[in-house]
């Protein structure tokens, strides 16, 4: 709650410009501004913070959203930071509702990339470079936060449904659940997940973003751990039925995240074939 206050997440818009159907979460009106009842807010933030964690930890992709300037920073960088895709510039329409025609634009992104790195750029003519590179460069701001988003996202999360007012029309329509920061000028009924608060402060924005991003990594290091003990038990399991091999990939990335090396288990199931129990043989 202390947070809440500090960042100044009770601060409405001004009450002629409210929206009526946020009534319920208004505490009250002090000087021509709407007060948020942050009780609401808290608890419907750590709501929708426990379906983003549960979404990440199945595995599922979140799609950050927030294009407007004061949200541009914080969306990009915790974005990055948990691991999730974003779009903080402009959003093009059809992102989610003409996937087909957005991964063209991707792959189009990719190519000039390879091209630059191999130096096929470099044997063009001037003008042609020039006209590629601002062709790379307008395809790498729009893009460059979804360039590896291989599929529509499970869940969005939008700083300011009114600002980015297209992408959660699309995100609707193709049945993607809506997490969003919702001030009183805002419609509720267009959100999955309503957050009641300031849309515009910058630490507002900030301190939504970075919560929403924490849940996602704590959902992500679930989902790793998760896939850890199913291959540890595969590992297991190969060498009492003497398989050769298991993909113990994501079993070994996590120890060695964690600091804690495991040496030789691939080893020890390569030669699982000559090392099943007694117990096993008498079956």
């Amino acid at each position: 709650m202390k947070e809440l206050l500090e960042a100044g997440v009770h601060f409405g818009h001004q009450t002629r410009r409210w929206n009526p159907k946020m009534k319920e979460y208004i505490f009250g009106e002090r000087n021509g501004i709407h007060i948020i009842d942050l009780q609401k807010t808290l608890k419907m933030f750590r709501e929708a913070s426990r379906f983003v964690s549960d979404m990440s930890a199945q595995g599922r992709n979140i799609l950050f959203v927030g294009t407007k300037r004061q949200a541009q920073e914080a969306v990009a960088e915790e974005a990055k930071r948990c691991g999730a895709f974003y779009v903080n510039h402009r959003w093009l329409g059809g992102t989610l509702t003409n996937w087909a025609t957005l991964q063209k634009s991707i792959k189009r992104l990719k190519l000039l990339k390879a091209m630059t790195e191999d130096g096929r750029m470099e044997q063009l003519s001037k003008k042609e470079r020039a006209r590629l590179d601002r062709e790379m460069k307008h395809l790498h701001q729009n893009l460059e936060g979804i360039e590896n988003m291989a599929q529509l996202p499970d869940a969005m999360f939008v700083i300011d449904s009114n600002a980015e007012e297209i992408a959660v029309k699309e995100a609707r329509r193709m049945g993607v659940p809506v997490v969003s920061v919702v001030d009183t000028n805002c419609d509720p009924d267009v959100v999955d997940w309503i957050i009641p608060g300031n849309d515009d402060a910058l630490r507002a924005i900030r301190l939504f973003t970075t919560k929403i991003a924490d849940s996602v990594a704590e959902g992500r290091h679930a989902y790793q751990q998760s896939q850890v003990a199913e291959q540890k038990s595969a590992a297991d399991q190969a060498l009492v039925d003497g398989v050769e091999y298991v993909d113990t990939s994501a079993y070994e990335q996590y120890e060695k995240q964690e600091g804690d090396f495991v040496e030789g288990a691939e080893a020890q199931v390569e030669g699982a074939e000559t090392t099943v129990p007694p117990d096993e043989e008498e079956r």
